[in-house]
């Protein structure tokens, strides 16, 4: 099947130029590319989040198929759900769902069932495709939708990733799509997000959903964020960076009501890299 865009022209321009230009605007073409294991990336509108999503994908040495985890925000379909083949569309062309590594996923993942419904009106897988094809137009995907469940299930998800990643043997990077604290004031705002940035650079993803908790912090991707933390600790994952943060605020100059932005990778500990290096 073809999965149609539903937010070109809302979240991002609806013309393969103007969307051209301006992700051009927020890719840093000098950035030093880097073997990453996972990425944490936003998902609002270009002109709010782009700055942040174009400064992380900047950083990632690509590879064949990124494993893609956004939240269910429409509430349709199934709770847990994986395409395992179509194709989606956005104005930069067709990108193919890697179908071998998502069969495998849906594999070891039984929390998984495979559902085309849950995807067909959620924007945030959507928003992060055309990162990817401006950067590498035969880039594959995998689409995964997560809901809210306890902390075991995103972690048999993770490790279920990261088992299919490690069988298939391919190239592979892992992408939790997430903004952070909702319509808070600034200051607030960021207060939490630290909170919630501190335990994912510390790859500590019961921490992370303590603190959503614990202090109320409206962070809509903690389920593909807590699923990418598990699996890439399950791939070798020591070392984490907070590449960029910022909020709306920042970009209208309002902050009376913000949402938080962070683009976050997470790479191999030195000792946990693949024989030849890195480089």
């Amino acid at each position: 099947m073809i999965r149609n865009p539903v937010v070109s022209g809302k979240f991002y321009p609806g013309s393969a130029t103007s969307l051209e230009a301006q992700i051009r605007e927020f890719i840093d073409e000098g950035a030093t590319k880097e073997e990453v294991l996972g990425v944490v990336s936003p998902h609002a509108g270009y002109d709010y989040s782009g700055p942040v999503a174009g400064a992380v994908i900047s950083r990632v040495r690509f590879k064949d198929t990124f494993v893609i985890m956004g939240p269910n925000h429409t509430g349709l379909g199934q709770p847990f759900s994986i395409m395992t083949e179509g194709t989606w569309r956005t104005p930069l062309g067709d990108v193919e769902i890697d179908t071998e590594l998502a069969i495998k996923i849906l594999e070891m993942s039984p929390p998984l069932k495979e559902d085309h419904i849950a995807h067909l009106e959620e924007h945030s897988i959507e928003v992060q495709i055309p990162f990817l094809q401006y950067l590498r137009k035969d880039v594959r995907i995998v689409p995964i939708l997560l809901t809210h469940a306890d902390s075991t299930v995103y972690k048999e998800i993770g490790k279920g990733i990261a088992e299919a990643i490690k069988d298939q043997g391919g190239e592979v990077v892992i992408m939790a799509s997430s903004d952070m604290t909702h319509y808070e004031d600034q200051d607030s705002a960021s207060r939490k997000d630290h909170l919630a940035i501190v335990a994912i650079l510390e790859l500590n993803e019961d921490e992370l959903l303590k603190r959503m908790s614990q202090y109320h912090i409206t962070m809509c991707g903690y389920a593909p964020v807590a699923s990418l933390i598990s699996a890439c600790k399950d791939l070798g994952a020591e070392e984490t960076e907070l590449v960029k943060y910022q909020t709306s605020g920042d970009v209208i100059r309002d902050f009376s009501s913000v949402v938080g932005y962070a683009g976050i990778i997470i790479k191999r500990g030195v000792w946990n890299a693949p024989a030849g290096g890195t480089s």
